[in-house]
């Protein structure tokens, strides 16, 4: 292997017309592959990120004294913590796709509206009372709900109580950083609706299944349906394990449920860079070891476990978040029946042609 140590390429015993070859390819600012392939071209991925695992009852009162401390509105914008991952030099990335934060909003407080290329999601872990504004359409946020806010719709929250409310969102952040996609814009300084209804309008036009309004019959890029409500989420989780019961495939291994959020104009995801999914486990019931390219970010939504990375087992509870980087081996255990919400970069990376999995 070549010493990197001497400008990057070089060995002190290089012959000197060597040497003089490297100096010239850095003062035109090319690199030979030669000097570089262990580093770009690894026989297996080895992602920079690390596995991590935030544990919500440290989250949470930190976000607590940020309400206190950090108000809401033009500047910040969002009360927006970053998950950074400490493999990625101090970034508030949680993978090098994937932004993942817990958002706080005060009793009463309003966050106001603005809109962003990124596309971003709210899952709500705990709490009522908040409601999102998505392109003028007021959506409930409560407990077990997924949120969707696609790339560039308007967005702003308020919450319509005397209680604070935290949750948590995911962006594609890190992909459209490093790509150069991004553009952002300021809305209304307030939010353009403060109604609070039960179901938005994009639910009762979208929310039945099977069944589509023949007023919109144009695939779109991202779901129109702005709430995934935990109602059919659970029910279907509990339909599909009653039914490996009864002796039917319906599971996707052996007390292990899940569903992926789809967008109901293409059956596909509800967004062309983040893949949302819900598992829920049989109590005792452990996943075999697996390897994934591309990354995941998991919430524990309700019971206990464990996960292990790479061979290494912690103990999981309500509200816990943890990150399994490109290619990290992880399993799941179950102590009582544990629900987990998943989002990934599987779009992005299964469209690119990438995709692959190893179950150990």
């Amino acid at each position: 292997m070549v010493d990197k140590s001497h400008n990057n390429m070089t060995k002190q015993d290089d012959a000197p017309q060597l040497r003089q070859l490297y100096a010239d390819f850095e003062a035109e600012h090319l690199m030979p592959l030669w000097t570089q392939i262990d580093d770009i071209m690894p026989v297996v991925p080895s992602p920079k990120a690390v596995p991590y695992i935030w544990k919500w009852s440290r989250l949470f009162p930190l976000a607590e004294r940020s309400g206190e401390l950090v108000p809401v509105g033009r500047g910040g914008e969002r009360r927006a913590i970053g998950l950074a991952n400490p493999g990625l030099g101090g970034k508030a990335y949680v993978s090098p796709t994937l932004w993942a934060a817990i958002q706080y909003l005060g009793p009463r407080e309003t966050a106001p509206e603005h809109r962003h290329a990124q596309n971003a999601f709210r899952f709500v872990v705990e709490g009522e009372g908040v409601w999102t504004v998505v392109n003028g359409d007021p959506v409930r946020m409560s407990r077990g709900d997924l949120l969707l806010t696609p790339g560039w719709h308007f967005h702003g929250h308020h919450n319509d109580t005397d209680h604070p409310m935290a949750w948590i969102d995911g962006l594609d952040i890190p992909f459209s950083y490093h790509n150069d996609v991004g553009f952002f814009e300021f809305g209304s300084d307030r939010v353009t609706d403060y109604a609070t209804p039960r179901f938005s309008r994009g639910e009762r036009l979208w929310a039945h299944p099977g069944l589509r309004p023949l007023s919109q019959l144009q695939d779109t890029v991202s779901s129109p349906l702005g709430a995934y409500r935990w109602e059919f989420t659970d029910r279907a989780l509990t339909e599909q394990l009653l039914l490996e019961d009864e002796g039917q495939p319906a599971t996707v291994e052996l007390g292990h449920a899940a569903i992926r959020y789809v967008n109901p104009t293409t059956g596909g995801d509800v967004m062309p860079t983040i893949r949302c999914e819900f598992h829920r486990l049989r109590a005792n019931i452990v996943t075999p070891p697996r390897r994934e390219v591309g990354s995941s970010v998991f919430q524990v939504f309700e019971g206990a476990g464990s996960v292990v990375l790479n061979r290494k087992e912690t103990k999981l509870e309500k509200g816990d978040i943890f990150v399994v980087p490109s290619w990290v081996a992880w399993s799941l255990q179950a102590e009582t029946q544990f629900d987990l919400f998943r989002f990934s970069d599987a779009p992005v990376i299964e469209r690119l042609g990438f995709a692959r999995t190893l179950v150990e």
